[in-house]
């Protein structure tokens, strides 16, 4: 069935997690929905991150993915209504690109009744990552959690790895942006043996560190030789809030993806965020650590403290409903649209 009106949620991404260059990426509790509905004219509306930046024309990637959508079921996009609330910063790192072309690829696969295989084919990571082009952003992206991609030779891959509770993410956010073209620019083609040898071990202890439990050995397995080294010219501030962070109390920090923002990865005594006490955590040390370090390189920017999203892209609602009129669509950030996190 064709639809009118649909408005999708997706999550913000933090990609590479140190080791796991090009493969391994975490969902984080930061979303921005995106509203698509048929118009007498096309038009783009952005509200909140990115706002005076994003083109408002086919160029914004919402648009760019809902096109392909169309293409896909061989329909001419009618005139549109795109309207964006974004809270994934852009341009920073946390996937802001693969936010809105997964988001614009559910709404056109919404509006247009299409249906994707997911088990044994999984359409929709494949679709994605074609336009997008970083499945290691696409992956948690759609399906949330921390996920590890690859590609078979004949398409994308994507599984899950295990994450424990009480886990955080401390991101430092720079007020400049980094696009992402200029910080690969910086990686070279070709790396040393021992360097990618260095990198497939860590990357390993990495998925088993969050799967288990062990997060100390977070320390150790959110180390990096393929990329971080060589983008440090791009990000001064990045070993500063490495180390600042690790020794305030994170487990390990890391660079977000391409840049220029910094995670950092912190939990507390107990699984359950809401059960631990202000003493057992060490989020603020943290986020204040992480500042001062950037203060220190005459870096300026903000913090967010946010968890691990387990639940990746979703419809909040659409028109015509999926569902008859006894099922009402609630969520934690639909009634601010300018909201962080929230579920």
């Amino acid at each position: 069935m064709q639809r009118s009106k649909v408005t999708v949620r997706v999550p913000a991404t933090t990609a590479n997690m140190g080791s796991g260059f090009d493969c391994i990426g975490l969902a984080l509790d930061i979303w921005n929905d995106l509203t698509v509905e048929k118009a007498d004219k096309f038009e783009v509306v952005t509200v909140g991150e990115g706002a005076d930046r994003l083109p408002a024309n086919a160029t914004n990637l919402v648009v760019v993915g809902a096109s392909k959508a169309f293409a896909r079921a061989g329909i001419e996009m009618p005139a549109l209504k795109f309207t964006c609330v974004n809270r994934i910063p852009f341009a920073r790192g946390l996937g802001s690109s693969s936010a809105a072309v997964v988001s614009g690829i559910i709404a056109g696969i919404v509006l247009t009744g299409q249906e994707m295989p997911v088990e044994g084919k999984e359409e929709l990571l494949n679709f994605a990552s074609e336009v997008e082009g970083h499945p290691d952003n696409v992956g948690p992206c759609i399906y949330g959690g921390l996920q590890v991609g690859i590609h078979t030779g004949d398409r994308w891959y994507s599984s899950r790895i295990r994450l424990v509770d009480g886990i955080q993410a401390i991101v430092f956010l720079p007020d400049t942006i980094l696009e992402t073209s200029t910080s690969r620019a910086a990686v070279p083609d070709e790396v040393p043996r021992k360097d990618a040898v260095f990198n497939i071990g860590r990357a390993a202890i990495l998925a088993n560190a969050f799967a288990t439990g062990n997060l100390k050995e977070l320390r150790y397995a959110m180390q990096d030789r393929l990329h971080q080294t060589y983008r440090g010219a791009c990000v001064p501030h990045l070993n500063p809030l490495i180390e600042a962070a690790t020794e305030a109390g994170a487990h390990a920090a890391a660079l977000s993806g391409a840049g220029p923002a910094v995670v950092a990865i912190t939990s507390g005594a107990k699984g359950d965020l809401f059960s631990q006490l202000n003493g057992e955590r060490f989020d603020n040390v943290v986020a204040e650590a992480m500042l001062r370090a950037a203060e220190g390189v005459g870096v300026k920017g903000r913090i967010f403290i946010t968890v691990p999203s387990t639940k990746g892209a979703h419809v909040v609602q659409a028109a015509p409903p999926f569902s008859g009129n006894q099922i009402k669509h609630y969520g934690g950030v639909a009634t601010d649209p300018l909201h962080v996190g929230g579920v």
